[in-house]
This record gives structure tokens, C-alpha cells and sequence, in this order.
């Protein structure tokens, strides 16, 4: 019996899910996913991801069972698993959503593309996001992603499988050489981010506006959708209808909540805005977006400050924090985050690739496109945006006021007097306890203020060359958003991007 082959990647889910809905209208259907060793070979690859991909496989898994199917796992690079489906039992065609990775799900898809080719198989790909393959120019892309949004989901009644399920379990072995898995961290599954759907829009949306800044208040203020919707296991436009339709059910006096929810919304357009970016030039994941920074950071790079910054022992009590809490628990607000690549690539003058690599196995949520299009941001590589130079100083003085998040994730500077939380290394020396844990507080690794006014000088020098200049027109036409309204309401908003309604997390 013939069947459609539906190849699952980033989208683990069963609801508002394409490729399977069309597959299903086809006939009987037979889905997998791959764990490809070379894919988790990657630098950007952590033992987080996988785990959280195996239990939101599982949760897939259990609901296709409920529906008399299941879903295979296999193991291999792509064609020779297609190969092995190929030789076992023939289909007809095959069945996923469009994806925007990194440079190797990239030239993995090339090879699936001829394979299926050469099969003279039809592959089937829909949009995964509010993203347009092959997008002809940037003043298209706001229809589209609208016009996305408000089409109906992609469910269906029923399934047929082409075969009855196995009685054996899902079963994934992580990769042997995978490490980082914070113990705090998310868990997947589709039945998780329901949940903290949920949670966000009948309570937690309500401290959105306002919430989301500081260290203290954006875990519960932040929606907590971002791992979900890397990988797949909620779709986008169910987010945003959800969303929206729960907010045209709240009455006018709820200004705050409908203000969360509004400013949310926005940010949901931002979030495929930016995975546009990548998908119209995938390069920008390791060369500049404008290549007349080229030569900027590449040969300073110090190897001992970038220790320093991944070991949480910069000196900056707000950076070493943020490092620490993101360790333990894969999140950090989007500020902090800011904050983070501001500090490795301004004082510290670290290249955002190598951080860039680093942060992608910290941060639960990677998402590709946002990722590297972000570090370019908030590293001055684009040529487009506004210098932002975030001071870890004023950054907890205006955030973490009291030193609730510092003292939280730094236990040594639970004892610091609060007049010396935010420059510890200021203190008097006779206020230092040689057996109390003051003794752990050090210096920081550059003076702040030297090593930036040096590095914005270097760059702002380098913005006033003539090759720069005539760089940028290329860099706006190609990747500037054309947005002039909010993608709820009618206020206006700037054209080119604005770091302040931006977020890796949302």
C-alpha cells in the first residue's frame, strides 16, 4: 500500500501542523523524524536541545498512538534514511515544513531535495512561521506574514497510518559527547506549552508591559513560549490568533492586560521578521551582515576574557548573574541577553561568532535565525542599527535595584552592604572578610569605562569610511523591516528596527 511520508524536524506538534494535515487528505500517512549524528555535531548543539526534542517527541509520539499511528525514530544522515524507507515500503511522497536552521540543516535540505529528485518523489514543504521562501523584496513580507496568520489552522478529523503502531516505546539515546543540560530548565512537549499558553494570556500577560526588562520580574512577566515555538511544539499563527482572541474578549477597563498583550503581539512579528533575515541570507550566520566590518574584532580576540565571561568571573556581579542563571536554567530575558553580547562585544572586544556559539548551546530557545541576526544586532556588525551599549553597572542599578537576582544566583554577594552591590570591587579593604565569602569578589577583568569608550571609538571610526557607508543602502534594502504599523493596533512604528521591541525571548 502506498503512503505519504511526513518528515518531522522542528515542528513537534500534531495541531495547526501542515505538512501532516495535507498528508492526510492524501491518503495513509507514515511519519518520522531523524536523529542525524552530523546535525549534533554542531558548535550551536547542547544536550538540552536534544532532550528537550525527546520530550516533545514523546508527547507527539503518545497523541498519534490515540489515533491508531505512532511516530518512527530513526538514525543516519537523511538520504540513507530515505533510502532505507524507500527499499522497506515505496511512497508516494513526501511531507514537512519549510526550515530555517543553521548551515547545516541547510545543505542537508539540498541533498534531501535531490534525493527526492532523483526518486522523481514530490516533497511537499509549508511555511513553519510567518517566514517567505524566495521572498522577492522586504516591502512584500508584511502581507504575507499577515495574510499567514489569518488563515484558518491545519487540523484534521481523522488519520489513516499505513500501518498499525508498534507495541515498543519511543526510545532516543542522547549523543555521547552532548553536555550542558541545566537542571532548571523547560521541559517540551505540546501538552507543556499549552499550559504556559495559557497561563501567559488569563494571568501572566498582565505584567507584560513593564515585567519583561528586569531579571527579577520577566520570568513570570515573559510568556515562556520561545522553546516551544523553536521547536515546533505550538505554532505561531495558533499563538497569535489565540492571542488575539483573547484579546478582543477582554473588556476596555483591563488597560494594562490588553496593553501586554498587544505589545506581544508585535513582538511575535519581530520574532519572524528576524528569522526572515536568515532565510534570505543564511550567510549571516558566519560572515557579517554588512562586510565592511569585516577585519573589525577577528584578530583581537582574547581567549582569557572569553573564559572569564563563560565561567560567570567577568567581575560585573550582573553579568556573572545572568551567565549563572542561564547556566542552570537555559532562559534569560531578552535585556539580559542584550546585555550579555554587549559586554563581549564592547569592553571585552570579542568576535560574536565563537560567543555566538557558546550562547546557542546556553540558550534552550536557540532559534537560528533570531540568534545570529541578534548577535550581529547588538555587536554593530549589521550597519543599520544604532550603537547599543548596555553597562552592567546602570543595568542593575535600574533592574535589579536591591540586589534580589545578583545575590540570588551569586551567593558571595549575599553579604555585600548594599552600597558597594553594584562596584563590589570598590569596597574598602577593611570590609572585606577574610574568612566570609567577600573573599570571592574580584576585579573586573578591563576597566568599564576605558575599554568601551575605546571600542565605540574603533567602531564609530570605522562607520565614517566611505565603503561602509555605501555598504548600508544594500544591507536596509535587503533586510530592513517596512513595518509602519503595529501588527494589532495603528501606532506607528520606526522603519528600520528598534533594539527596545526586539527580544530572543518574548
Amino acid at each position: 500500500m502506498s503512503y505519504a511520508l511526513v518528515w518531522f524536524k522542528r515542528d513537534l506538534r500534531w495541531q495547526d501542523h501542515m505538512a501532516l494535515s495535507q498528508a492526510g487528505q492524501s491518503g495513509p500517512v507514515r511519519c518520522f523524524y531523524v536523529i542525524e549524528p552530523e546535525l549534533w555535531l554542531q558548535p550551536d548543539a547542547a544536550l538540552q536541545h536534544f532532550e528537550f526534542i525527546r520530550e516533545s517527541l514523546q508527547d507527539l509520539d503518545s497523541h498519534l498512538r490515540t489515533l491508531g499511528g505512532q511516530l518512527e525514530i530513526h538514525h543516519g544522515e537523511l538520504s540513507a534514511v530515505l533510502t532505507n524507507i524507500w527499499t522497506e515500503a515505496p511512497f508516494n511522497a513526501l511531507y514537512s515544513h519549510e526550515e530555517t536552521g543553521n548551515g547545516f540543516t541547510f545543505a542537508r535540505d539540498l541533498t534531501v531535495a535531490a534525493w527526492c529528485k532523483n526518486h522523481h518523489i514530490a516533497w511537499h514543504e509549508f511555511p513553519q512561521f510567518g517566514v517567505v521562501r524566495r521572498l522577492k523584496s522586504r516591502d512584500l513580507w508584511q502581507s504575507a506574514w499577515e495574510q499567514h496568520m489569518r488563515t484558518p489552522q491545519a487540523n484534521f478529523e481523522r488519520l489513516r497510518f499505513w500501518r498499525p503502531p508498534s507495541s515498543d516505546g519511543l526510545v532516543m539515546a542522547a549523543p555521547s559527547h552532548l553536555t550542558h543540560n541545566p537542571p532548571l530548565r523547560q521541559h517540551g512537549g505540546r501538552t507543556l506549552a499549552l499550559k504556559t499558553l495559557h497561563s501567559f494570556l488569563n494571568a501572566r500577560s498582565i505584567g507584560y508591559r513593564g515585567g519583561i526588562s528586569s531579571p527579577v520580574s520577566a520570568p513570570d512577566a515573559c510568556s515562556r513560549l520561545s522553546a516551544y515555538l523553536a521547536y515546533g511544539c505550538i505554532s505561531m499563527r495558533e499563538v497569535v490568533q489565540h492571542t488575539r482572541g483573547h484579546l478582543a474578549q477582554l473588556p476596555p477597563q483591563e488597560s494594562r492586560h490588553r496593553a501586554g498583550l498587544t505589545a506581544f503581539i508585535s513582538r511575535l512579528y519581530w520574532h519572524c521578521h528576524f528569522i526572515q533575515k536568515l532565510e534570505s541570507e543564511p550567510a549571516i550566520e558566519w560572515r557579517n551582515m554588512h562586510r565592511g566590518y569585516d577585519g573589525l574584532r577577528e584578530q583581537d580576540f582574547n581567549l582569557d576574557y572569553f573564559e572569564a565571561l563563560k565561567d560567570a568571573r567577568t567581575g560585573w556581579p550582573m553579568v556573572d548573574a545572568c551567565v549563572t542563571m542561564l547556566r542552570e536554567t537555559g532562559w534569560l530575558n531578552f535585556r539580559m541577553r542584550a546585555m550579555l553580547v554587549s559586554v563581549a562585544a564592547y569592553p571585552l572586544w570579542l568576535h560574536w561568532r565563537p560567543v555566538g556559539e557558546w550562547l546557542a548551546t546556553q540558550f534552550l530557545d536557540y532559534e537560528p535565525g533570531i540568534h545570529w541576526s541578534q548577535m550581529q544586532m547588538q555587536s554593530g556588525t549589521t550597519g543599520i542599527n544604532t550603537t547599543r551599549v548596555y553597562n552592567p553597572i546602570k543595568q542593575a542599578q535600574d533592574h535589579d535595584p536591591h540586589g534580589q537576582f545578583v545575590k540570588r544566583w551569586l551567593p558571595h554577594m549575599r553579604h555585600v552592604p548594599a552600597t558597594w552591590l553594584f562596584q563590589p570591587w570598590l569596597m574598602p579593604q577593611p570590609l572585606r572578610s577574610p574568612d566570609g565569602a567577600l573573599v570571592d569578589i574580584i576585579q573586573p577583568v578591563v576597566d568599564l569605562a576605558t575599554a568601551t569608550r575605546e571600542s565605540k571609538q574603533r567602531l564609530h571610526q570605522l562607520r565614517q569610511t566611505p565603503a561602509v557607508k555605501a555598504g548600508k543602502k544594500e544591507v536596509i534594502d535587503k533586510h530592513a523591516s517596512r513595518k509602519k504599523t503595529n501588527a494589532r493596533s495603528k501606532s506607528p512604528v520606526k522603519r528600520h528596527e528598534d533594539t527596545k521591541q526586539l527580544g530572543f525571548d518574548f
